[in-house]
């Protein structure tokens, strides 16, 4: 069953939200054929305009072209079953919501009507393929393709395989993010999380730590994180860092802080109380935050616009930078 990136030109798309949306216009945008499908009719319905504004925005940085706008709406197709979206697939990414019953029903569902040839990939931000698999009669073929928000914006993308991914998925996996102009980070070995979701669920209990103990303001927490840890790492990564500042450093540094910082499994009081409440965040208006539907709508246009010039600031300085001898 060997696959090559080449022979890849249709890929369905299964869930249009958050995420889902910006993932099928990285497709489409690459020259792919997209068919999609969401069980929410008004998300089916919104795809393309979603998908409009995510691209008037990108050329407005510059990023793409005024014909890029047309030509990537174009490429795309949404329709009203799982049969549909999938056929003549020759990889198909879920992005349904993180429920593991759900996403094992999905992959037994789809290996009845997907080409044996077909890769079967899930954006879970948590689950091992393996669980999800398990029940496969082929679960050589499945693997997880980990984006992240905004996924048509965010460079890099997780690639983990199970202990049964063969390694014709895997490499076309891997090729497939690099033609969609993708950082793929292979994740050699399964582990709940990944890489990135553990370091962020690592430092999200130490900030949560600091604001329900009123060591700083949520706005404090977030302008010194954001201006400090996230400036250096825009550039390179926490590795390098600890180079930079010098390993012996950081050894005493771990050494007196790791007893004293939050080790905890619990939720803070504080984060739960919202949560119960039903305050989630932008989703409801309400989090750590307080939102309306107007300041929501300019945070958005202003992260987005921010994240915007950082891959224009990364495209050129990677055009200039010279590789080394």
């Amino acid at each position: 069953m060997k696959k090559t990136t080449q022979k890849i030109k249709i890929v369905s798309i299964l869930g249009l939200g958050t995420m889902g949306h910006g993932i099928a216009q990285v497709f489409a945008s690459a020259g792919y054929r997209v068919r999609g499908f969401d069980d929410v009719p008004a998300v089916r319905e919104s795809l393309h305009s979603r998908c409009r504004d995510n691209l008037k925005a990108m050329l407005a940085a510059g990023l793409i072209g005024q014909n890029s706008v047309s030509a990537t709406l174009s490429q795309m197709d949404v329709f009203d079953s799982v049969e549909e979206a999938v056929d003549g697939a020759q990889f198909v990414l879920e992005v349904v919501r993180e429920d593991l019953a759900m996403k094992r029903k999905l992959f037994l569902f789809l290996e009845k009507c997907v080409s044996p040839s077909a890769i079967l990939a899930s954006n879970t931000s948590t689950f091992p393929m393996s669980q999800i698999a398990d029940r496969l009669k082929h679960p050589q073929r499945c693997v997880n393709m980990h984006w992240f928000n905004p996924s048509h914006i965010v460079p890099v993308v997780e690639v983990i395989p199970s202990d049964k991914t063969s390694p014709e998925t895997l490499a076309s996996t891997m090729e497939l993010a690099r033609r969609l102009g993708k950082n793929p980070v292979l994740v050699q070995k399964e582990v709940p999380g990944f890489i990135v979701n553990r370091v962020q669920a690592a430092m999200i209990r130490e900030v949560w730590d600091l604001w329900q103990s009123g060591i700083a303001t949520a706005e404090d927490i977030d302008i010194a994180v954001s201006g400090a840890m996230g400036f250096r790492l825009s550039a390179i990564g926490p590795l390098q860092v600890c180079d930079f500042g010098g390993l012996d450093v950081w050894s005493t540094l771990f050494k007196q802080l790791t007893p004293l910082i939050n080790s905890g499994s619990c939720v803070p009081d504080k984060i739960q109380s919202l949560v119960d409440g039903g305050h989630f965040g932008v989703k409801s208006e309400k989090g750590i935050f307080d939102y309306t539907p107007e300041s929501l709508e300019q945070k958005r246009i202003e992260r987005d616009r921010h994240f915007l010039e950082l891959t224009k600031l990364a495209r050129n300085w990677k055009a200039t930078v010279p590789n080394p001898a």
